[in-house]
């Protein structure tokens, strides 16, 4: 098989959660331009309409889905409606989270919540409902799990104070690896993205306090851009990584390894 058949998506359905911005749109636009037909969820109904139409000025088609991830009574009528639009699904994206900073001796136990139940139980709940009622009975799926550098260390002295999102994308990590080794005898993969600093709505105050001193950390001296997830998430969507599994890959110019 070519090595263009292997990275097409067509036909594909793929669901990417917080797709209407950020990092979670530049993944579903990379998907769709490869053929994969859209289902994207978000909280906020204004957000998704201006992305879906953003995707359709590059007529890629999204089926936009409002659904707070953080409410485990949201998730199976959210699911459904995918089903019940495309009868599968063989692409998640699990995008969806935030973060929170505060130093570790007075991170509101409120906050700490906020960012268990959107980074962790709500990635777990939509990769149940979705293994179980689509991947598992099909024996194939592809799960991306967007994690962050965050979970693979601690933050450098003098920098972000982020030990509840740190702790959560931690625990992503380590549900992909776990899920990825439970699940592989359905045909299932399962990896994780660890993304460094991009620009974005979540990190804006950040970059604004501590930008230059990130740049001046990382080796590749940039932040992430618009174009920077796009080949890596195609690869683990596609059949060119169906021997890939388990696996975190940071996408950080070289920050977690200086």
């Amino acid at each position: 098989m070519s090595v263009k058949k292997l990275l097409d998506l067509t036909g594909k359905i793929a669901l990417v959660t917080g797709g209407s911005r950020g990092l979670g749109l530049q993944i579903a636009e990379a998907l769709g331009e490869m053929g994969a037909k859209l289902a994207i969820s978000a909280r906020k109904p204004e957000e998704l309409e201006q992305a879906r139409e953003f995707l359709a000025r590059q007529r890629i088609e999204a089926l936009p889905l409002v659904c707070d991830i953080s409410r485990p009574e949201a998730i199976e009528p959210m699911v459904s409606q995918v089903l019940e639009r495309h009868g599968r699904v063989d692409v998640l994206v699990n995008n969806a989270g935030a973060t929170w900073g505060a130093p570790a001796e007075e991170h509101p136990l409120d906050a700490w919540r906020k960012l268990v139940d959107l980074n962790l139980t709500g990635t777990f709940l939509v990769t149940q409902a979705v293994g179980k009622r689509s991947m598992i009975p099909n024996r194939y799926g592809r799960i991306i799990n967007v994690a962050s550098i965050a979970g693979l260390r601690g933050n450098p002295v003098d920098m972000l104070e982020t030990l509840g999102y740190n702790t959560t994308k931690g625990g992503l990590v380590n549900f992909t690896r776990a899920l990825a080794a439970e699940w592989g005898e359905h045909g299932i993969t399962v990896n994780a993205i660890a993304p460094g600093f991009f620009p974005s709505k979540m990190t804006k105050a950040s970059l604004e306090r501590l930008g230059e001193k990130i740049v001046a950390r990382t080796p590749l001296r940039r932040l992430g851009d618009a174009e920077d997830l796009k080949g890596l998430v195609v690869l683990l969507a596609s059949d060119a990584s169906r021997h890939i599994t388990g696996q975190i890959i940071a996408v950080d110019g070289g920050a977690s390894v200086a």
